[in-house]
């Protein structure tokens, strides 16, 4: 049932986001700050829903703005600031101290997560104590994976699995994570696909003057320096690398830059604000993607979505191999070929550049990807777990 006709019918929840980093893609005026890809789906659902009349607010970091402001038919409550406060002691305030005001504040009737973090089995607790309502959503593979949790502090991993155990709907991204979480967590799961903004423009081939676009933060899982080999045995490829500095991997940042602008086919853009980047889609006629660990990237949705085939190793639930939306590599030599045929061989691009249009008009509407949101927000209290 479309999520349109759906909401029609049922009260609708006051629901409240809880994503410290979403602020800068919900304003421009913070977007010099680092995004990743679930702060993006976030914001996207969010406003989403918002514009189906839906009461939407959202828990975000302090980053000096107005507490409860609203951006976008969202009301804002900030939590605490991301840094700052006395180790150890700042683990109750005012992280647990500033996340519980704000969600008292934003007095929501269900409260949605996504990403493994101690938060979760923060906000479980405050959802637990007040009969409100938890929805989380995988992110990562590594999500379901404790051996592999992007954790690092033991406690902040028993709270993340505490929480996750006590959510009333946990959506995954792709079959694999949901037979990965009934395996290691004996949690069962509905499949959610993910948002993506429209493009506002489809190039031709020849309207295109980047060969190849590589687009992430760099962080030694997403192996930036494969992106740098790619370009070195690919001499002839205009190569644009987009992605800005993590705490605590300055040095890969300066090591890649370095290595980057010593390749005069290479161009090095640092970090790009979320809302310039999707021109940069546009403007691509391959984008390639060398990470080991990824759930689904929101990356392959915005290229796909302007008609630009993906060239990856990671292949979730092997659509891109099984729809033709570009080339699944298992070593390098294959990225290298793959991308070699893409952003060369024009009638092979044309292939697999219509097939992508196609295949994310068809999967991909708004309605279609709002309804298992929908209805996890709308169900019923499953109860308190063990």
């Amino acid at each position: 049932m479309p999520a349109a006709r759906t909401t029609a019918r049922r009260a609708l929840p006051r629901v409240c986001f809880v994503g410290l980093e979403n602020l800068p893609v919900l304003s421009r005026a913070y977007d010099q700050h680092g995004i990743g890809g679930e702060q993006v789906q976030h914001t996207l659902l969010a406003r989403a829903l918002a514009r189906r009349g839906w009461q939407v607010s959202m828990v975000v970091a302090d980053y000096g703005q107005a507490d409860s402001a609203r951006v976008d038919g969202i009301t804002l409550h900030k939590a605490h600031p991301l840094s700052g406060g006395v180790p150890v002691l700042r683990f109750f305030h005012p992280r647990m101290t500033g996340l519980w005001s704000a969600l008292r504040r934003a007095d929501a009737d269900v409260y949605y997560l996504s990403c493994a973090s101690m938060q979760l089995g923060m906000a479980a607790a405050f959802t637990r104590l007040h009969s409100r309502r938890l929805v989380f959503r995988l992110a990562s593979d590594t999500d379901c994976e404790p051996d592999r949790l992007l954790i690092r502090h033991a406690r902040d991993r028993w709270l993340y699995e505490w929480g996750l155990r006590r959510a009333d709907v946990v959506l995954a991204q792709s079959e694999h994570q949901a037979r990965r979480l009934k395996s290691n967590y004996g949690l069962d799961s509905r499949l959610a696909a993910m948002l993506v903004d429209p493009a506002q423009q489809v190039r031709t081939f020849d309207a295109r003057d980047i060969d190849v676009l590589w687009v992430s933060n760099l962080r030694p899982l997403k192996r930036p320096e494969l992106a740098l080999e790619l370009a070195r045995r690919l001499p002839g490829l205009r190569v644009h690398l987009v992605g800005g500095p993590l705490p605590g991997h300055e040095d890969l940042y300066a090591q890649i830059q370095a290595q980057a602008q010593a390749l005069p086919q290479v161009r090095f853009h640092g970090r790009v604000p979320y809302h310039d980047v999707n021109a940069l889609y546009e403007r691509a006629r391959v984008f390639v993607n060398t990470s080991e660990i990824e759930g689904f990237p929101n990356a392959y949705l915005q290229a796909w979505r302007r008609g630009t085939p993906s060239v990856a190793f990671f292949d979730p639930d092997g659509i891109v191999r099984t729809h033709g939306l570009g080339r699944s590599a298992a070593s390098l030599e294959d990225l290298v070929e793959g991308t070699r045929v893409l952003a060369t061989d024009t009638q092979a691009w044309a292939g697999a550049h219509a097939r992508c249009l196609r295949f994310m008009d068809e999967r991909y509407g708004e309605d279609r990807v709002l309804e298992p949101y929908v209805e996890a927000l709308l169900g019923p209290m499953n109860g308190v777990r063990a």
